[in-house]
């Protein structure tokens, strides 16, 4: 009987293959490396249990799955010995919201057993670094205890679903929260989650997380055909999983703080005037991630496909991670992302296929939507009429020190909760208006004395970890972000420019921070060398182009400046990114080259 229950699953995972050989694609050897894995499970399971510092590199492309990445502290390497490894760990937070209790045990975490910071990413979701490979299980399972997760924060999966982190209570803003969280459960893996919680909760099936009967429902339709992937035990991703990562963010109408077009799946969901859910706009095949020199990797913006009302919502997002996942280029992984998909085959193909054979049923041209803006919560809000919400900024999204200290002991004792936003700033909610003066004091003496006047450059700056932990990183992003904005800063002052820069940085291309949406990105190319993007909007709304490709960073205001000149000088009404990009590349060039 087990023989045959063996031959019976390896038909299963078989399909999948078959599917794609169908569809004219070759399977790479990590692609067959995945399905052998057991479902995420080898050879990481076996070396947990060795005294190894650290992973193989089969094992550490499983543990992405587990929300972690293995690292190597750049700058304690030291010749003739080891490297210093140490794990990042991610959590899966739908529209950023941590329970107070959850936040308390992280704070700890880092403390014991991590190097005593935590850090908001760009996709509203805490990071811990410096774990020890034999502590991994300890955090994890930690984590676990408190009713958090990190399974599938990483890896060649859906990640952390975004959504506006604002604790409004109106239909809208509870609706587009709400949805985050069903999209999240409706594409959590199946037989994943039981290898997670057999790895780090020594298999503890009450932490198994438990969709609404709705996303039970909708589930079923893992099962349809085209939509299923021929492996029972994963009907939707199959034991090769997906090609690539894929990333999903929910919005409200107008509310672009979720960078909608960079995602692989954009969803705007409207309300009635009596507050009920009523369908979606969807765009798709958003993405930042590219490769210098290699003009086949590019950062694109999501195509628009249509609207669809509420009922057929879950559908439809399962049935175009099916055709990602039939149809994605699974033999080169810079390719990988449904993105390239969409710029080979066009959204008219992909809607041509989707209506044919997984979704098969109307998709109506999309909905009216208001002007889009780049909305960040800070300062003080009222939440209803007896509690408030409190946002802070948090330059890089880096929690640590006294800072740390204090927003943890606010939140154990007035047993607050906090949201993260996708420009990894931080928000206090559920303060009891009684307490509200008490709590702006304890935010005074760790320098939020003045929420109402926040420096406007840095408001919405971004920039990635970069050294000397990431191992992508050709150069600095995160250190040097507060000295590079001042340089900034003090330029537009000089010039008497009273407008500010939307403003980002990154390491490398990967493009982590959404630098290509920016009005003016530095990215990184080589060490102190970066590249120049000009001509995003303030709105998140196009992509910015480069325009140098190794620019010396002590080179930044002699670069600039000449930039910043014209279009003052022009007593133009535009903000900086519409102003470059509305000028001819040539006139651009040309001021760049006047600087040499």
């Amino acid at each position: 009987m087990i023989k045959v229950e063996k031959v019976k699953k390896k038909k299963e995972i078989a399909k999948q293959d078959t599917v794609c050989l169908a569809n004219g694609l070759e399977v790479s050897k990590f692609e067959n490396f995945k399905k052998g894995s057991e479902f995420l499970k080898e050879p990481l399971a076996s070396e947990l249990k060795n005294e190894s510092d650290h992973f193989t590199n089969d094992a550490v492309q499983l543990l992405k799955f587990h929300g972690s990445y293995q690292q190597d502290n750049r700058e304690n390497r030291k010749p003739g010995k080891k490297k210093d490894w140490q794990m990042m760990l991610r959590l899966r937070s739908p529209g950023g919201e941590i329970p107070g209790k959850l936040f308390l045990s992280l704070n700890e975490l880092s403390d014991k057993l991590g190097n005593g910071t935590l850090r908001a990413t760009t996709r509203q979701a805490f990071q811990m670094h410096g774990i020890r490979k034999e502590n991994l299980k300890e955090v994890i399972h930690s984590i676990v205890n408190s009713m958090g997760s990190t399974l599938a924060a990483c890896g060649d999966i859906n990640r952390n679903v975004m959504a506006p982190a604002a604790p409004f209570e109106t239909s809208e803003y509870k609706t587009a929260r709400n949805l985050a969280v069903k999209v999240a459960d409706l594409l959590t893996p199946v037989a994943g989650q039981g290898t997670f919680l057999e790895l780090w909760a020594d298999g503890d099936l009450e932490y198994t997380i438990k969709p609404d009967k709705e996303i039970l429902k909708n589930r079923k339709l893992q099962y349809k055909e085209h939509v299923f992937s021929g492996t029972k035990e994963e009907p939707l991703y199959g034991a090769n999983y997906l090609p690539r990562k894929f990333k999903c963010a929910v919005t409200v109408p107008g509310d672009n703080s979720v960078d909608l077009l960079t995602n692989d799946i954009g969803i705007v969901a409207f309300t009635s005037k009596n507050g009920d859910f009523e369908g979606c706009n969807f765009y798709i095949g958003g993405g930042m991630g590219r490769t210098h020199n290699n003009e086949e990797t590019f950062a694109r913006i999501a195509d628009p496909l249509g609207y669809v009302p509420e009922r057929d919502t879950y559908e439809l997002i399962q049935s175009i991670v099916a055709i990602q996942r039939d149809f994605g280029d699974r033999k080169s992984r810079k390719n990988s992302r449904m993105k390239y998909l969409l710029h080979r085959k066009g959204i008219k193909w992909f809607k041509k296929i989707l209506l044919d054979k997984y979704f098969k049923k109307e998709i109506k041209p999309l909905r009216k939507e208001p002007e889009n803006k780049l909305i960040d919560y800070l300062g003080w809000h009222e939440q209803n009429k007896d509690y408030s919400f409190v946002g802070l900024p948090l330059l890089s999204g880096r929690l640590s020190g006294k800072k740390k200290s204090v927003i943890r002991d606010i939140v154990k004792e007035n047993d607050l909760d906090i949201r993260l936003t996708p420009n990894q700033d931080i928000l206090l909610c559920n303060v009891p208006n009684k307490n509200k003066s008490e709590i702006k004091k304890a935010l005074v003496n760790i320098g939020y004395d003045n929420l109402d006047n926040i420096n406007e450059i840095q408001r919405h700056a971004l920039a990635c970890p970069a050294l000397p932990l990431c191992g992508l990183a050709m150069t600095e992003a995160e250190r040097i972000l507060p000295e590079v904005l001042n340089r900034i800063e003090k330029l537009l002052n000089e010039m008497n420019i009273e407008k500010t820069i939307l403003f980002r940085m990154t390491g490398c291309p990967n493009g982590c921070t959404r630098p290509y949406m920016a009005e003016l990105a530095l990215v990184g190319s080589g060490q102190n060398k970066y590249q120049l993007w000009l001509g995003g909007s303030k709105n998140l709304q196009r992509l910015a182009k480069p325009y140098l490709q190794r620019m010396e960073l002590d080179d930044l205001e002699k670069t600039i400046k000449p930039l910043l000149d014209c279009w003052k000088k022009s007593c133009s009404e535009e903000d900086f990114g519409d102003f470059m990009y509305n000028q001819n590349d040539s006139l651009i060039i040309n001021l760049l080259k006047a600087i040499d």
